[in-house]
């Protein structure tokens, strides 16, 4: 996998201090490499703005464009628009640690960062958990496969009859929820 993403590296010992600015175009060969098949086709851009300064470094990650999707509702494809924003801030110690989510400790000597496991993070992290075709939110399609699910749903279940002698310690319990 760390050489089909190689080129999402960034060679920073060579860079001047100050800003810089990188684009890097994503698509669905990237997910295959994080073995990720939920995005069947991708058309993404990530945009760095990377300010190198004396200690440390400071990113500014934007990734937006679209991913062709399988609607959760009706399996129809679409495209998906993407956008999603990260800010990362990398410094330099004595062995690598990543455990903190806008922090990067990088070895002292190290002369690239690669930003593909980021970028794949804010894709994947901004798409919704519930996936669904514009033109089934607007009510334009999927409204027989909606119909169906309504009639293939389980029914909501009886309630208890008052009759019926429930204990009291569940009945206090109850209460709580009201």
């Amino acid at each position: 996998m760390e050489n089909r993403l190689k080129h999402f590296d960034i060679a920073f010992s060579g860079l001047k201090l100050g800003e810089h600015q990188f684009d890097f175009q994503i698509d669905a060969k990237f997910f295959e490499a994080f073995e990720y098949s939920d995005f069947q086709k991708a058309d993404l851009t990530a945009n760095v703005q990377f300010l190198k300064c004396e200690t440390q470094l400071r990113l500014q990650m934007q990734v937006e464009g679209k991913v062709w999707v399988p609607c959760d509702i009706t399996n129809e494809m679409f495209w998906l628009p993407l956008e999603a924003e990260a800010t990362l801030q990398v410094k330099f110690g004595e062995e690598f640690d990543d455990s903190e989510e806008d922090l990067l400790i990088l070895p002292h000597g190290e002369h690239r960062l690669n930003l593909a496991q980021y970028f794949y993070e804010m894709a994947v992290l901004a798409k919704p958990l519930k996936v669904v075709h514009p033109e089934v939110e607007s009510g334009e399609k999927g409204q027989e496969i909606l119909a169906k699910l309504e009639a293939l749903s389980p029914e909501e279940p009886e309630t208890k009859k008052d009759d019926e002698e429930t204990d009291p310690r569940w009945d206090k319990l109850k209460d709580l929820l009201n």
